[in-house]
């Protein structure tokens, strides 16, 4: 199993905090049940003010690269998902160019 821990920003916006959370409260099953036949396992979104924090475990062979633009073609939904979430979200200054969720670097385990 592998682990991913990666962060984006929200927009500076309260009602758009209120509906991105809504929306996590009742994600689309499309979504749900494509990223699952990808190979994540479990995932976790937290929140700080406007920081989101995504905690991934996925298979051994789980591929970002690869496997994020798959799930995005198991269902018109997901690329519906996407979009609409993309609109509440903005890259972090640490992003790199087109960059969303920017992977974080792991620098300690217990």
């Amino acid at each position: 199993m592998k682990d991913y821990a990666m962060a984006v920003n929200l927009i500076d916006s309260e009602e758009a905090i209120k509906q991105y959370e809504h929306y996590h409260a009742h994600p689309f099953p499309e979504v749900v049940k494509s990223l699952k036949q990808v190979g994540i396992l479990d995932m976790k979104i937290y929140r700080l003010g406007r920081r989101l924090f995504m905690f991934m475990q996925t298979e051994d062979d789980f591929n970002p690269a690869v496997d994020f633009p798959k799930y995005l073609e198991l269902n018109e939904r997901c690329q519906e998902w996407e979009n609409l979430m993309r609109s509440f979200q903005e890259a972090l200054p640490e992003a790199n160019d087109g960059e969303k969720w920017t992977e974080m670097k792991k620098v300690f385990q217990l």
